[in-house]
């Protein structure tokens, strides 16, 4: 399991006092603006940041150190970073790139249906996008009737499908 979560990209320069717009990754632009600590460089390189708000679905940041815009310009293109460990999620909750890649099994008989490969935020709930071995993806959605456990340490999701959910399926 990685330690550091991509949360957002650096896409441009914002005024001339060394603020760098950011496309967040996040649940929210106000959920990546909360942070006072982020990372570059995969974590390897800790950033404070001084200020943060939101405008028009963007994070404009000021960050230590990060003084004039020439400085700021050396930013664009590069990814931020959170450290998991600053942040108790609730249970049931999971960060997306540790749902990625998952093996995901039927609940009750252990049938591999494949991996988990995608995951679309819909707003009432998420859905999963699960490639079979026939290479098709396949949608289910993300609710607790269907997805009974999740393991992150194994990478293994188990679901109950819903009747009908892969009847175009050949199991």
């Amino acid at each position: 399991m990685k330690r550091f979560l991509e949360c957002g990209k650096i896409v441009t320069t914002h005024g001339l006092r060394g603020e760098v717009k950011v496309q967040p990754w996040c649940d929210s632009p106000e959920e990546l603006a909360e942070w006072e600590t982020l990372y570059l460089d995969k974590g390897d390189t800790e950033v404070t940041v001084e200020r943060a708000r939101v405008q028009k679905n963007m994070v404009i940041l000021k960050l230590a150190g990060v003084d004039r815009v020439e400085d700021a310009q050396l930013l664009r293109g590069r990814i931020l970073y959170l450290d998991r460990t600053m942040e108790e999620l609730e249970e049931g909750v999971y960060y997306i790139q540790d749902l990625l890649g998952m093996e995901v099994r039927d609940a009750d008989t252990g049938t591999l249906y494949g991996e988990l490969v995608d995951v679309t935020e819909t707003g009432a709930n998420d859905v999963y996008h699960i490639r079979f071995a026939d290479g098709k993806v396949r949608l289910i959605p993300a609710i607790p009737q269907v997805v009974i456990s999740v393991d992150v340490e194994a990478a293994r999701m188990e679901i109950r499908p819903l009747e009908g959910l892969f009847d175009d399926a050949a199991l």
